[in-house]
């Protein structure tokens, strides 16, 4: 896809960061010798690379010499422990590690800075079924599942993007979520590609710069998820605030109607609702020229191949089946057999509604579902109420051991305005919502523990009953 955009637009100015800017026909050559580089140094085609991947210009041209020469890109969190780098180098056992850390795994090390050079010529070894990458889908000192990708499912996704989202040539499309993970290499760098835009590539999400960057590198659309627009939003208001290029943001999950709107009158630009996830970037998207409020859209189709994608539902679990869902996660043949089924249906943890129109709501990941006094209930619906509450700057709720059976809810609170009164908290929850949905333990927070795509990790919460703990059955 690189070639392509640099035979169509060899001066063209593709990537743009505070660092410079590489025009597409720069950006092939680099790549061309990032990839002899690594040749030179043992690497080939079906070998996997660890590589630490921070959101500069040498390691995504790094991503795409591996993915190009046949080998499999194995990008992790450049903030992980030595630890956890070591537990997925034990699964792994890579031929190499690329980075510019401190870090020795027993494996060949190749400074990222030494993989430089030019070259006219790349030659591309791969087959659409072929790996392209590994993804962590956690930092654990134990054995993490790696979803396995394939350059079908990648290519798949960087044609779609730009006809999802109404793209050209002459956007430009800035992302800070991480390239370890598939939102910026599969719709970002690869449909930037395709559709020959411009991309801006950020090291990190930073609230206080984000607008800033925008109007700098002329950005006209960025993604996010997790909580970057509500963080975004609240930051000091300024007048200026929708005096930047941006036209179009890319999020999920959806935010309620009239947030959105907030949302879109302040930053004056027209948010897009999409889900994907890992194990297949074809999932469902707001079709275009719709505006279905609160929802996940319908089933995502490729702007030329027609109707590549079918979902069902089974259980009010949504399943989907695609040509880029992946073959499974790295030696675990029983968790993949989890989650893909014998015939090729992907099932994707989350519940889902669908209406007559093939429009899909999110209720709830199948594995956070409540269950207390006989009856399911989802944290999500207590934490959109609760957030409601002025005195609520954000919210998780979880289930946790109740003495009697099945789970009591508790809420994690970061306070907007100084103390909370869970008294008035408890009140408030209780004319909202059905009896057994009400959280019986309350804790304040100073913030929430999030991942490196600013989601909640809700694993990392606080457990047992720690000082401080309100128990609305017991209050004090």
């Amino acid at each position: 896809m690189l070639w392509a955009a640099a035979d169509r637009d060899p001066g063209g100015v593709w990537l743009r960061t505070d660092a410079g800017t590489l025009t597409f026909e720069a950006a092939a050559g680099q790549v061309a010798g990032t990839a002899a580089a690594l040749r030179a140094a043992g690497i080939g085609r079906g070998d996997l690379v660890l590589v630490t991947g921070r959101n500069t210009p040498p390691y995504l041209l790094c991503w795409l010499a591996l993915t190009s020469m046949g080998a499999i890109a194995v990008f992790v969190n450049p903030a992980s422990s030595t630890a956890e780098l070591a537990g997925i180098a034990a699964q792994t056992r890579p031929r190499a590690l690329v980075t510019d850390g401190p870090w020795e795994l027993g494996v060949p090390r190749l400074d990222i800075g030494d993989l430089t050079g030019t070259s006219a010529e790349l030659s591309v070894d791969v087959r659409p079924d072929d790996l392209a990458t590994l993804i962590p889908t956690s930092g654990t000192t134990g054995r993490s599942k790696l979803v396995m990708q394939t350059h079908r499912a990648y290519a798949l996704a960087g044609e779609g993007f730009p006809f999802w989202m109404g793209l050209t040539r002459e956007d430009r499309l800035m992302t800070s979520l991480p390239l370890f993970h598939i939102n910026a290499p599969a719709y970002s760098v690869l449909g930037s590609l395709a559709c020959g835009a411009g991309l801006v590539l950020l090291e990190r999400f930073s609230a206080s710069g984000f607008l800033d960057a925008a109007r700098r590198h002329g950005a006209t659309e960025f993604n996010a998820i997790g909580a970057m627009l509500e963080i975004l939003m609240r930051r000091p208001e300024l007048p200026a605030d929708a005096d930047t290029p941006l036209r179009l943001c890319y999020t999920g999950p959806a935010p309620a109607k009239d947030r959105q709107l907030e949302i879109e009158t302040r930053f004056g630009l027209r948010i897009v609702v999409g889900y994907a996830l890992s194990e297949s970037p074809y999932g469902l998207i707001w079709p275009r020229g719709s505006r279905p409020y609160g929802t996940l859209g319908t089933v995502r189709q490729h702007p030329t191949l027609g109707t590549i994608n079918h979902a069902r539902l089974d259980d009010g679990e949504l399943l989907l089946r695609n040509p880029a869902v992946t073959p499974g996660y790295w030696e675990m043949p029983e968790e993949t057999a989890k989650v893909i089924t014998k015939d090729g249906w992907l099932r994707t943890g989350d519940l889902v509604t669908v209406n007559d129109d093939g429009v899909y709501t999110f209720v709830s990941r199948r594995k956070e579902v409540l269950r207390r006094r006989g009856e399911n209930l989802s944290p999500l619906e207590i934490e959109e109420v609760l957030t409601a509450h002025p005195d609520v700057l954000e919210c998780a709720v979880i289930g946790v051991p109740s003495e009697l059976s099945e789970e009591e809810v508790k809420a994690f609170i970061v306070p907007a305005n100084g103390e909370l009164d869970f008294a008035n908290l408890h009140a408030w929850a209780r004319e909202r919502l059905a009896a057994f949905k009400v959280p019986r333990f309350w804790q304040a927070v100073d913030a929430l523990p999030r991942t490196p795509t600013a989601r909640v990790a809700k694993h990392l919460l606080p457990r047992g009953s720690p000082p401080g703990e309100y128990d609305a059955e017991n209050p004090p």
